[in-house]
């Protein structure tokens, strides 16, 4: 059986224009053929196994010709396989995905095209550039910009787009800029043109410069502008000044990571300008063995309290115990606590009530709210309102389903106070399969500007996925953590952590990371 070939646009960077139908294509490619100019974080969507097939070029460097790509695309085909090529910003915008759909076509291998979103349309959108205008500009070309300079005959008519169109595009022309302007002011276009040319559009190193025909090349030369850029020449321009507005988000210019499995919970920052880059240092797996959770199941009714830390915890003791074949009903006259709103959250969704959020989301807050439960307890027992010598906990048997690994401070206060404490292992974290190959780069060339942690794990797993100087790594990057632990972690390895918030949530990290910034714009003011 023959496979198809879905060719998709990534768009130019910011992941969120990645359109809804690229998205599905890539969720059931079972090979992906992706190239250099997007965002690689895409490839996080794919839950399934999948190949992965670098065709990217870098610096003029070809990993694979496109003639390579082209028997790449046909092979996994014919062996049935469903290929998702994935190609930054519009397949079919100076992308070759006409020539691959030839190709394709030539061998009567089914393929789609999905359209994605141009960097021709986006970086100026980005930049606060209409290309079109009711005042300013009826008409745009776009235009390949990387021509040689040595052609004795170039492909470009000069002369017909120098005056004939309002708005001018010029796509991979940083190089050429010099031979573009002198072309359209020799072909009549004024040397008082408006010029944007913008570097890593809808990215948050997006940087603009705003010159004319007359001086933008060597405006280019001066402040180092290196390709990947766009070239906008027309009135056009002229509007950026008023309708500028990603440069504008609170948290532009931020590169933030993400060391966990999800990035929900940080969209705020998003929404803020910040992009997210998604490295998962922990995995979420099953115990190595079901026995101890099976039993404390098996004795459910004798529990007088089900404690849980996470949504973890939650999703994979509720896993088990209905494998188990277990009922809601079971849970009866068993009383609730849950570390967090997220995590008293996800037990809401098996139609449960949560007796007690205790104020202070860590092993101490737990201790604190039940010894107090313990001492009323035994103070409403005492009719001469005494307390009694027994222990505040004592005749109390609590279920502390969690990690493998975790912090002993709670079982053992509990079992000191007198109470019965089975701490069953409910899942476990271990290291993924990571490379840091892209992360090291991101992090020597000064991409990422704020590291979050929400474990000691994550911080001790990035150390080894990134491997030698991590350390030196993570030296200029803003840290942010979770927890008194997690940060003991980060100072033990040398490094300050500038983040912590109160709570030890995901959702007041984030707030401490907005007002971080904030503050820090100020001081730079």
């Amino acid at each position: 059986m023959k496979g198809k070939v879905y060719l998709v646009g990534a768009g130019p960077g910011d992941i969120g224009l990645l359109t809804v139908k690229g998205l599905r294509c890539l969720k059931k490619a079972d090979v992906v053929v992706y190239d250099f100019h997007l965002n690689a974080q895409v490839l996080n969507y794919i839950n399934h196994d999948a190949e992965f097939i670098y065709a990217g070029k870098r610096g003029g460097h070809h990993t694979l010709t496109q003639d390579e790509i082209n028997a790449v695309l046909i092979r996994k085909a014919k062996e049935g396989k469903v290929i998702c090529r994935l190609k930054g910003g519009d397949p079919f915008v100076f992308g070759r995905g006409g020539e691959e759909a030839e190709e394709l076509a030539g061998e009567d291998i089914e393929f789609e095209i999905v359209p994605g979103i141009s960097s021709s349309i986006a970086a100026p959108a980005y930049a606060g550039i209409p290309l079109t205008h009711r005042l300013l500009s009826s008409s745009f070309a776009v235009i390949p910009g990387y021509e040689d300079a040595a052609k004795k005959e170039s492909s470009i008519d000069w002369a017909k787009i120098a005056t004939g169109i309002g708005t001018l595009v010029f796509l991979m022309g940083v190089k050429n800029i010099d031979l573009i302007s002198r072309k359209l002011i020799e072909n009549g276009r004024s040397a008082e043109t408006p010029v944007a040319v913008i570097r890593w559009g809808t990215r948050p190193d997006q940087k603009t410069i705003i010159g004319t025909l007359g001086n933008i090349a060597d405006m280019v030369k001066e402040r180092d502008i290196k390709p990947p850029a766009v070239m906008v020449v027309g009135d056009v321009v002229k509007l950026r000044q008023s309708l500028k507005w990603y440069e504008k988000k609170p948290l532009f210019g931020h590169r933030i990571l993400v060391t966990r499995e999800h990035v929900e919970g940080f969209e705020p920052l998003e929404d803020m300008g910040a992009e997210i880059i998604e490295f998962p240092t922990i995995e979420i797996v099953p115990p190595e063995s079901y026995d101890e959770l099976d039993r404390t199941i098996g004795n459910i009714e004798t529990y007088d309290w089900l404690v849980f830390t996470s949504r973890n915890g939650v999703k994979y003791f509720f896993r088990r115990f209905f494998e188990k074949d277990r009922d809601i009903r079971d849970l009866k006259g068993i009383r609730i606590c849950a570390i967090g709103t997220k995590t008293a959250g996800e037990v809401k969704k098996y139609g449960l009530k949560v007796d007690i959020v205790p104020g202070e989301f860590h092993a101490e807050g737990l201790i604190d709210t039940f010894e107090k439960l313990g001492i009323k307890r035994v103070t409403e027992g005492n009719i001469e309102g005494r307390l009694r010598p027994a222990a505040p906990l004592g005749g109390l048997k609590f279920l502390f389903p969690r990690a493998e690994k975790a912090r002993e401070i709670f079982p053992e206060k509990v079992r000191a106070l007198g109470g019965e404490m089975d701490v069953p292992v409910a899942y476990r974290t271990i290291k993924p399969e990571s490379h840091g190959k892209r992360l090291r780069r991101f992090l020597k060339e000064g991409r990422i500007t704020i590291a979050t942690f929400t474990s000691a794990a994550t911080f001790d797993n990035f150390r080894e996925i990134v491997g030698r100087d991590a350390e030196d790594l993570l030296r200029n990057v803003t840290i942010a953590v979770i927890g008194p632990v997690t940060a003991n972690a980060v100072k033990r390895a040398g490094l300050h952590v500038d983040i912590m918030p109160g709570e030890s949530t995901i959702e007041a990290m984030v707030q401490e990371i907005i007002q971080w910034v904030r503050e820090n714009k100020k001081d730079k003011k």
